[in-house]
């Protein structure tokens, strides 16, 4: 026994899982071609898929926050029929595969969609292959963090301070404005900071859904992607660029939720 009475094979394990995570990440170093890093950095399909995934991913969040919070908020504090079901439909996609997730939102937001073939005929907008579409696509994936963090913070707040807010005659809205929210103030900002990094890195449903047009739909996972079969130094940069953007949200996480 070794450390706090743990058995050595325990830690021996822990140490071979820390290091299958680690090594990868770390080969990335080495494969980085540090000598023409600023060429491959600005290069049209690094900047293009930076900007797309940036865009994107912003936009997603901001979407994610504007409905998120009121259905975290109704999960949390409103007995109804059917909730479970609410919840576990509003979580699917945190277990469905992406690629189904883009699958099913052509199936009702593409041209031939249940919506969007009437939006189309009417207006002549196309989701599909789109900024637009790459927000649809990471909203999709990236909601459920928003509700999930938001729901687990109401649930884990004292609500005899609401409780005493409304019996002093605050409004229902005022409760929420002044109790509520300043209250979960850090479960909202760890569910930014983790809808953000889920639609920063998704790559599923947006090939399946927008498609992979670099300067339009490519993001930085898709280019990634495409890099790799024809400039390995750009697909290695734009890999370690993610992984740093990663960890920073991780030391973020950490301070303000774990």
């Amino acid at each position: 026994m070794i450390g706090r009475r743990l058995p050595v094979v325990m830690v021996v394990i822990a140490a071979l899982g820390v290091a299958f995570v680690v090594i990868p990440i770390v080969g990335l170093v080495f494969e980085v071609p540090w000598g023409e890093l600023g060429s491959v950095l600005t290069s049209p399909i690094v900047l293009d898929a930076i900007r797309v995934s940036l865009v994107a991913s912003v936009i997603a969040t901001i979407i994610a926050t504007i409905v998120g919070v009121p259905i975290a908020t109704v999960l949390a504090r409103i007995r109804f029929r059917g909730r479970a079901l609410v919840r576990a439909l509003v979580l699917l996609p945190l277990v469905i595969p992406p690629v189904v997730g883009g699958a099913a939102l052509l199936s009702v937001f593409g041209r031939r969609g249940l919506v969007g073939e009437p939006v189309y005929e009417a207006t002549g907008l196309v989701l599909p292959f789109s900024i637009w579409g790459v927000v649809v696509a990471v909203t999709f994936v990236s909601l459920p963090f928003m509700v999930l963090t938001v729901e687990a913070g109401l649930r884990n707040m004292d609500s005899r301070f609401e409780e005493a807010a409304a019996s002093l005659g605050a409004s229902p809205w005022m409760v929420l404005r002044r109790v509520t929210f300043p209250m979960v103030a850090p479960a909202i900002t760890a569910g930014l900071v983790l809808t953000w990094a889920r639609a920063f890195g998704e790559f599923g449903a947006t090939i399946t859904f927008a498609g992979n047009l670099q300067g339009r739909t490519q993001t930085m996972p898709l280019a990634v992607f495409v890099a790799l079969e024809s400039d390995r130094g750009a697909a290695v940069t734009i890999s370690l660029m993610m992984v740093i953007v990663s960890v920073v949200l991780l030391v973020v996480l950490r301070d303000r939720w774990w």
